[in-house]
């Protein structure tokens, strides 16, 4: 199994498209209403009038910022905001700009050497989709029965429980039945098209909602065929070897579990474990550094070693609440956390806004708009992301999937990656290191330039601050 080289210097930038930017160039058939003032609070059903002409216009921003990668969450034509309701998946949404402003977006990023990735949504559509649609207008008379799970005619789509199997009973997202030929062929399709039009990857949607691995085989076949250097990564809340071993369907999960730990050891007693818990995060585990260390060797090893290199990790999505806010609003620890993403094997992928400090609880509120104003941003978490995208970089060994423990106490730990070591305070106080230098030689900071000289087998002679970490590299190499 081969996965793609590219993703392994990829430092992703998680993009909900309603939110992010409005340039006002949407496709026809233009809206004639209103969209909502662009720095209200979101609602479960308005629009924004954000679009990908907007993205396009701040790919200097992603670059500056240290983003080399863009996940969008779903750009198809869908009645919805977060457009998961997909009415057509072979159109670019009018309200984004259509199919003309993708290509735009597609050639200025690649004109930079940066990556688009798409989000698919293959388990159930929007009632608007052409054969739900025509299910719903002529009933038993549809020739598209065997495109759903059936349970009774007339279809009770609006009012009460549907009498056809939907995500999470509904009725909006009708779930696909993916073992008619008919629809794996549409779906298989739908795959290739985007990839060739110039898409980088998919980022696949509760791909463990379709149950045929087959169909999964079939979709990284067609899609490699298109592209080898396409990612395929699947959303997967939890430990998820088997998808991505020798043989599996994707190239990478997105790991939420990696994550799961960085919030439970940096958060300490300021994380809203309550409000995680009410998010598919669940009850987050409550870490100290020797926990930490533990907790994230064993997801590490869980995967194998060309997995670990291309693994999607994150913090948050559109789906959990704000980085921020989970962290009881103090950016020392969200800057810390996005830190430790950036020093950990996988690709760090970073959901827009958490890199400014943007708050914000449940659906909808941690869907906010960008607040393009910067002295809405917090400026000092924007910075030590962008010096550990530089850092990630310049230093091959952070890329790598080599990663191990050396040391803990209370609420600090050490580990290493190849030649460098990582030194993370995640305490109130000051840390005046002293640790066992088994290889006899100083080191050299990478992020505050400090010192630690070796003698008498030990290392000292830096103080690492609060909420802070530290990058090493012996001196002279």
């Amino acid at each position: 199994m081969s996965v793609p080289a590219w993703v392994e210097r990829a430092v992703f930038y998680q993009i909900f498209p309603d939110r992010f930017r409005r340039a006002g160039k949407p496709a026809l058939p233009a809206p004639t209403g209103h969209f909502e003032s662009w720095d209200s609070l979101p609602t479960v059903r308005g629009f924004k009038g954000g679009d990908l002409w907007g993205v396009a216009e701040k790919l200097d921003y992603l670059e500056q910022a240290g983003f080399s990668a863009i996940y969008l969450n779903p750009i198809f034509a869908s009645s919805a905001n977060h457009r998961y309701h997909t009415s057509d998946y072979l159109r670019v949404d009018p309200i984004l700009g259509g199919d003309e402003a993708l290509r735009n977006l597609l050639d200025q990023a690649h004109e930079r050497g940066m990556r688009v990735i798409l989000d698919g949504v293959f388990n159930h559509s929007g009632r608007g989709f052409f054969a739900f649609s025509h299910l719903l207008e002529n009933g038993p008379a549809s020739p598209y029965q065997d495109w759903y799970y059936v349970k009774g005619f007339p279809l009770r789509a609006y009012g009460g429980k549907p009498n056809y199997e939907a995500w999470w009973d509904n009725p909006e997202l009708p779930k696909l039945r993916v073992e008619t030929p008919q629809v794996r062929e549409y779906l298989l399709h739908v795959a290739e098209h985007w990839i060739r039009f110039g898409a980088d990857g998919w980022r696949l949607d509760v791909p463990e909602e379709i149950k045929d691995m087959s169909f999964w085989q079939e979709f990284r076949r067609r899609v490699k065929e298109s592209n080898p250097e396409a990612y395929i990564v699947g959303e997967i809340w939890h430990e998820a070897p088997d998808w991505v071993q020798p043989g599996g369907p994707f190239d990478a999960v997105m790991n939420y579990p990696l994550g799961r730990g960085v919030l439970g050891f940096v958060g300490g007693e300021r994380l809203d474990r309550e409000l995680a818990a009410r998010s598919g995060l669940g009850r987050l585990p409550e870490l100290d550094g020797a926990g930490w260390l533990e907790w994230t060797g064993r997801v590490l090893e869980s995967y194998p070693e060309e997995v670990r290199k291309v693994q999607l990790n994150l913090l948050g999505s559109h789906d959990t609440p704000r980085l921020i806010t989970m962290l009881g609003g103090e950016a020392e620890r969200a800057a810390l956390a996005l830190e430790l993403l950036f020093t950990l094997p996988g690709a760090p992928s970073v959901y827009y806004g958490d890199e400014i400090g943007l708050p914000g609880g449940h659906d909808p509120d941690n869907r906010r708009t960008f607040p393009w104003n910067e002295e809405a941003w917090n400026h000092d978490i924007k910075s030590r992301v962008g010096k550990m995208a530089r850092l990630r970089e310049q230093y091959g060994e952070l890329r790598g999937a080599d990663w191990k423990k050396v040391w803990s106490e209370a609420r600090r730990a050490a580990f290493s990656r190849g030649r460098l070591l990582v030194t993370v305070n995640a305490s109130e106080e000051p840390w005046k290191l002293d640790l066992d230098c088994p290889n006899a030689g100083d080191m050299r900071g990478l992020l505050y330039g400090g010192r630690l000289s070796c003698a008498e087998g030990r290392w000292r002679g830096a103080e690492l601050p609060a909420f802070s970490l530290e990058v090493w590299r012996p001196e002279g190499g």
